[in-house]
C-alpha cells in the first residue's frame, strides 16, 4: 500500500512538472510572439493577434501564477492594449485594460515582501522599498507604473486614483536611476508629460519636461516616434508653439513606419494619434 501511495505520488508530482516546464515552454514561445506582434504595421492584424495572445496568457497564468515572465508580459501586454487601440475611443474600456497591466505588473512586484508590505504605506515607505530592487526588475517597475499611469490619467475626477501618482512617479523615478535607455527613454516621456501638464501658473516648469522630451528622442536616435506625439500632445500645447506643434507632428507623418523594425506597431499607432492630434490643432491652439 505505501509502494503504491509513493508510486502515485510520484506520478502527481511528475504531471506538476510536466504541466510547469509546458507553461514555460510556451512563455517563450509566447515572448517571440510578442516580438513578432510589435513588429507589425497593420493595426487590424495587431489588435486582433494582442487580444487572442492576452487571453492565452491569462490561462497559462492560471496555471503557473507566480511565474513572473507570464505576468510582465500581461502587464505590458494590456497596457499596450489599451494605449493602442482603446483610449482614443473607449476611456473607460481603456481605464479597465490599464488597471489590469498594472495588476499584473504588482503580482510580480508584490513576490518581493518588503514592496508588498510598503504598497499600502506612506510615499517615503514606498520609495524605500523600491530601493530593494535591482536594474534587472526595470522592466516589471516600469510596465506596472506605465499601466498605473495609464489609469491615473483617465480616472483624474477619482482622488483615490489621483493619491497614487506620487507612488508612480517614484516608481518611474527609480527606472531613470537604473535604465533611463528603457523602452526608447518612456521613463523620460512619462516625465516630460507629466511636467509639461502642469500649468506655469501651479508650479509646472515647460523647460523641464522639454529636457526630457530631448533626452527620450536621444534614447532611440529620435526612431521612436510616439516620443514626438506626447512632446506635441503635452509640451507644445502646454506653452502655445503651434509651430513646433506643427514640425513635430509633420516628423511623425514623414517617417516611415519601419524606421525602427522592432517598433513598428508603436510606431503605426504614433502616426494614427498624431493624424487625430493634427484634427484638433483648432482647439488647442488659440489665435
Amino acid at each position: 500500500m505505501k509502494r503504491l501511495l509513493a508510486i502515485m505520488l510520484t506520478m502527481l508530482l511528475l504531471q506538476g512538472c510536466v504541466q510547469t516546464i509546458a507553461i514555460r515552454t510556451m512563455g517563450g514561445i509566447l515572448d517571440y510572439g510578442f516580438e513578432a506582434f510589435n513588429e507589425e504595421s497593420d493595426l487590424r492584424i495587431a489588435e486582433s493577434a494582442l487580444g487572442s495572445n492576452l487571453k492565452l496568457l491569462e490561462a497559462l497564468i492560471k496555471g503557473d501564477p507566480e511565474n513572473g515572465q507570464l505576468l510582465l508580459l500581461a502587464a505590458q501586454g494590456y497596457s499596450a492594449y489599451a494605449l493602442a487601440f482603446a483610449e482614443d475611443d473607449s476611456p473607460e474600456r481603456a481605464k479597465m485594460l490599464y488597471a489590469r497591466g498594472r495588476d499584473y505588473g504588482l503580482r510580480i512586484l508584490t513576490q518581493n515582501a518588503k514592496f508588498k508590505t510598503a504598497l499600502e504605506a506612506d510615499d517615503a515607505t514606498f520609495r524605500a522599498a523600491l530601493q530593494s530592487f535591482s536594474k534587472a526588475d526595470v522592466p516589471s517597475v516600469f510596465w506596472t507604473a506605465f499601466g498605473w499611469a495609464g489609469y491615473v490619467n483617465l480616472a483624474r475626477t477619482d482622488l483615490e486614483a489621483l493619491a497614487a501618482l506620487p507612488k508612480v512617479n517614484a516608481m518611474m523615478e527609480f527606472v531613470l536611476r537604473h535604465d533611463p535607455s528603457y523602452y526608447y527613454g518612456g521613463a523620460h516621456v512619462f516625465f516630460g508629460s507629466f511636467i509639461a501638464s502642469t500649468p506655469v501658473v501651479l508650479g509646472g516648469k515647460p523647460e523641464r519636461a522639454k529636457e526630457h522630451f530631448e533626452q527620450a528622442l536621444a534614447a532611440s536616435d529620435g526612431k521612436f516616434l510616439m516620443s514626438y506625439v506626447y512632446y506635441a500632445k503635452t509640451y507644445a500645447v502646454q506653452v502655445q508653439d503651434k509651430k513646433l506643434f506643427e514640425s513635430l507632428l509633420t516628423k511623425v507623418d514623414e517617417a516611415p513606419v519601419d524606421l525602427l523594425p522592432a517598433a513598428r506597431l508603436p510606431n503605426a499607432v504614433a502616426k494614427s494619434k498624431a493624424r487625430k492630434l493634427r484634427d484638433s490643432i483648432d482647439e488647442l491652439f488659440m489665435e
